[in-house]
C-alpha cells in the first residue's frame, strides 16, 4: 500500500510538473511574439516619425525659402512613399493617416513652392498621422 501511494503521487507531480511547463512554455512563447511585434511596430513608427520630420523639413525649405533644388518634389514623393510604405507595420489608423497624406501629397505637391493651402494641408496631415503614431506607441503592450 505504501508503494502504490508513493508511485500515485510520483505520478501526480509528474503530471503537475508537465502542466507547469506546458503553461510557462506557452507563455513565453506569446510573450515573445508580442514583444516582437511591438518591438517591430515601434521601429516603424520611429521611421515614420523621422521622414515626416524630413517631409515637412522639404515642405518649408520649398515653401519659405523658395529652394526647390533643395526641396525637390521628387524627395517628397520618396519620403511619402517611406511613410506609406512604414505604414503597413502599424495598424489601421496610421496607414489611413499614410494614405490620406500620400493622396494630399499627389494633389498639392506643384503648388508647395506658392500656395499657402497647400503646405497647410499636407502639414495637417503629416499631424495626423504623428498623432496616430503617438496614440500606438502609448497602447503597446
Amino acid at each position: 500500500m505504501k508503494i502504490q501511494q508513493k508511485l500515485q503521487l510520483y505520478q501526480i507531480s509528474v503530471i503537475f510538473s508537465m502542466l507547469f511547463a506546458l503553461v510557462g512554455f506557452s507563455y513565453n512563447t506569446w510573450r515573445l511574439e508580442v514583444s516582437e511585434y511591438n518591438n517591430n511596430v515601434r521601429l516603424a513608427s520611429f521611421e515614420i516619425l523621422k521622414e515626416l520630420a524630413a517631409l515637412e523639413q522639404l515642405l518649408y525649405v520649398a515653401h519659405y525659402d523658395q529652394d526647390m533644388q533643395s526641396a525637390s518634389p521628387r524627395k517628397g514623393w520618396i519620403k511619402v512613399g517611406l511613410i506609406k510604405d512604414f505604414s503597413y507595420l502599424t495598424n489601421k489608423q496610421v496607414q489611413v493617416g499614410a494614405t490620406n497624406l500620400q493622396k494630399t501629397w499627389s494633389q498639392n505637391w506643384e503648388n508647395i513652392s506658392t500656395s499657402n493651402q497647400s503646405v497647410e494641408l499636407i502639414v495637417n496631415d503629416i499631424d495626423e498621422v504623428r498623432a496616430s503614431i503617438k496614440t500606438l506607441l502609448t497602447s503597446l503592450q
